[in-house]
């Protein structure tokens, strides 16, 4: 846009008087001068938070914000962080809502959003509290304050400002002087925005009094106004937003965002919420299809150099030479680690990049003349994000069946690729299966797609049993995503940052996208998946360097691991919990699924598992994926054989507190397990009506004394948050109904 302020309220009323929902983009910052568009008739609101305090990274990562009116808010594409009650009616907050057709209605799911952007909406958020609504607006109107200045100043050495109604951007006419007034701003180190004449200038909060002294001299210079006569406005500083778009409303009146405004008061409440979360710095962590292992701090120092993080996602290839040459070699050794021709390192997240990969296939198809081939075969224990980004390419999913041991059912793959020959586009499938196991069947069932004219799509979700021993070329895929915040150690973050880079076989290389300002394009790509060429670019820095490190030697190593550490802990665990699936062999890949639903009979649910480790100091393993009723475990390679000894004497630790339940000797209902987790509040409290005792519940191992994590809040009620899911910020004063907790 050219940074004109409009008014669209008009516009909004005629959309809702046909039934038309209304979106608006919008700039956060500048909704603290703005009428917010809610108050004049959107429906929805979406745009970037990266302007609070997060680097632009050459595109990022940052953190999108999704904002609606209180009657859609239950059909979110994503996930909502909602208020509850604990088992002590104490105020909790839990996620509320999330895309849960990818797990329930697979061939129903219509959204495969899974990675976000927690850790850099962290650091938004963390930004805003800080300064608070007062410190925003006088940002926001010194960078309003600046635009008019540099405009005046323009203005005043005879340049036509094309600019009326503005926030903190604008154009000019620059006529003949385009190359002139470039050719000043190259040798100063500025770019602005030219396209044809017409040249646009956006500034931020980050812009200095100095910088538009010297912009106003460059103008001045090639209008032949000598440097000492080049003169920046010097008169009242008056809005030029028109009063009628003007916000007259408040904002952030919570307390939070209204408390912290000291670096030392900043500092004690970011330690603050720390506490309450137990990380990879306390112990590990065995999500299962999740692959947490070490972050590296080596690797992860270079985002913070401001090389890498002040440059814009459109700069000048000549000024990026650096961001190039760590795409290239990480191009290279990601293509070498897959066996695959090319990368594209645009995909932000392992969804997005099972769409990517998908388009390119459609893409491929439809180039062949083949636009019939709209069929997609998912085995039913894939990722719930395969089926929704098939639906979103626009393919119809058939599921095949799996067998009793948890590998795909290959005679009725074979059966309905036949069937759906002429209309086949792909298969998606997981390699190690989303069961844990090595699939022996994998290569025959790439043939039996392909000699039924389809391609085969591998997610790379459990790439970590991979590297170095096999390639996703090598079991005969044609496109893969991988996980860069699993396999290749970009930290999780709560959630997010993520990268999913696609790789494909020579035949799809063409097919890669592109982009509409930035030439990456090759010769039929496919439209671009993210707004930034090489979507999250600063944080491939950190896979960069962690492949840098590690060696062909060591990735391969660090497979052995994972595989070596998985199998130890199923030798251990196996006795007290039934490992649902192994191999032919009898063992795991790189992770394993504990079968917990036969302690049901006895009325101990697979959560309260879950809830009890956290009084052990764990983190669960991931419940019920991909079977209900079950613990998907992954040390991965980061793990020493203490740490695995740790987590195992805990859960079989669990396993005879679950034993005592069935013998009678721990009462069924009141039992360590179902009141977990206990916290520091209940079990120093003065009352205790529990049949066991208070060490029992907070110090079950001897360990624990040591190594206390104190949970923050008792279990939290789902049917409570259920029934009164609250998105905004209200105090928390105001929760102070309370409900027996059931």
């Amino acid at each position: 846009g050219n940074g004109e302020v409009y008014d669209y309220a008009a516009f909004a009323q005629q959309a809702h008087e046909k039934n038309v929902k209304v979106t608006v983009i919008a700039d956060l910052l500048s909704l603290t001068l703005l009428t917010p568009p809610g108050e004049w008739g959107a429906d929805i609101v979406v745009g970037t938070s990266q302007r609070f305090g997060v680097p632009m990274g050459f595109g990022g990562p940052h953190a999108a914000f999704f904002a609606t009116k209180d009657e859609y808010k239950r059909s979110i594409p994503g996930r909502i962080i909602g208020v509850t009650i604990d088992s002590n009616n104490n105020y909790a907050l839990r996620m509320a809502l999330q895309t849960r057709e990818q797990h329930i209605r697979r061939d129903k799911a219509t959204s495969n959003i899974c990675t976000a952007q927690a850790l850099l909406a962290i650091m938004a958020g963390f930004y805003v509290v800080y300064h608070g609504p007062k410190g925003l607006k006088q940002i926001a109107e010194r960078t309003h304050g600046l635009a008019i200045t540099l405009a005046e100043s323009l203005k005043n050495a005879g340049y036509n400002v094309l600019s009326k109604s503005y926030f903190d951007t604008i154009q000019l006419d620059l006529h003949d002087l385009v190359d002139s007034i470039k050719r000043e701003c190259i040798d100063n180190e500025i770019n602005l925005h030219y396209n044809g004449p017409i040249v646009t200038i956006a500034l931020d909060e980050t812009t200095s009094f100095e910088e538009i002294k010297l912009l106003t001299k460059i103008f001045s210079k090639v209008k032949a106004i000598a440097a000492d006569a080049a003169e920046v406005f010097e008169g009242n500083i008056e809005t030029v937003i028109p009063s009628a778009l003007q916000r007259t409303s408040e904002y952030l009146m919570h307390p939070v965002f209204n408390t912290h405004h000291s670096e030392h008061e900043m500092l004690r409440y970011i330690k603050s919420l720390e506490a309450k979360d137990l990380s990879l710095c306390h112990s590990m962590i065995a999500l299962g299809s999740c692959t947490m292992k070490l972050n590296a701090t080596t690797e992860m120092i270079p985002v913070t150099w401001p090389e890498f993080g002040k440059i814009h996602p459109f700069a000048p290839a000549d000024q990026v030479s650096g961001y190039y040459t760590v795409f290239n070699e990480l191009d290279r050794w990601l293509s070498e680690i897959t066996g695959f021709a090319a990368m594209s390192l645009q995909p932000n997240a392992g969804a997005q990049g099972e769409y990517a990969g998908l388009m390119v296939i459609r893409a491929y198809h439809q180039d062949r003349g083949d636009h019939h081939r709209n069929i997609a075969l998912i085995p039913s224990s894939a990722h719930g994000t395969n089926p929704a980004s098939a639906a979103m390419a626009g393919m119809k999913i058939v599921v095949v069946k799996s067998l009793d041991n948890g590998n795909i059912d290959v005679e009725d793959l074979k059966a309905k690729a036949e069937l759906h020959a002429e209309n086949l586009s792909c298969l998606m499938v997981t390699y190690p299966s989303t069961h844990g196991v090595f699939e022996e069947s994998i290569i025959d069932i790439c043939t039996i797609i392909h000699e039924n004219g389809g391609q085969v799509y591998m997610d790379g979700a459990n790439m970590n049993a991979q590297v170095g021993l096999t390639s996703p070329a090598n079991i005969g895929a044609d496109v893969c995503h991988l996980n860069l915040h699993k396999t290749f150690c970009i930290p999780h973050g709560g959630g997010g940052p993520g990268m999913g880079p696609i790789g494909v076989a020579k035949h799809l290389v063409q097919y890669l996208p592109g982009h509409a300002v930035v030439d990456i394009n090759n010769e039929k790509s496919i439209h671009a998946v993210s707004s930034a060429p090489w979507g999250s670019a600063s944080i491939l820095i950190i896979s960069h360097a962690y492949i840098a490190l590690m060696g062909g030697e060591g990735l391969t190593n660090a497979t052995r691991y994972a595989i070596l550490n998985a199998n130890y802990m199923k030798a251990r665990l196996e006795s007290h919990y039934p490992v649902l699936y192994s191999g032919a062999n009898g063992r795991c890949a790189h992770e394993m699924i504990l079968d917990c639903r036969s302690f049901k009979n006895h009325g101990i649910e697979v959560v309260d598992i879950a809830k009890r480790l956290m009084d052990y100091g764990f983190h669960a393993p991931t419940v019920s994926f991909p079977v209900a009723g079950t613990l998907m475990v992954e040390p991965t390679e980061s793990e020493p054989k203490h740490e695995l000894d740790r987590f195992c004497d805990a859960l079989i630790a669990i396993r005879n507190e679950i034993t005592a339940v069935e013998n009678g000797d721990l009462d069924k209902v009141d039992n360590p397990l179902k009141n977990a987790p206990h916290t520091a509040a209940v079990v120093t409290g003065d009352d205790w009506n529990h049949s066991y005792s208070r060490k029992t519940a907070a110090f079950p191992l001897p360990y624990v004394v040591a190594h206390k994590f104190w949970p923050a809040v008792g279990r939290v009620n789902d049917s409570f948050g259920d029934r009164s899911l609250i998105c905004a910020c209200p105090p928390i004063e105001s929760y102070s109904e309370s409900e027996t907790f059931a």
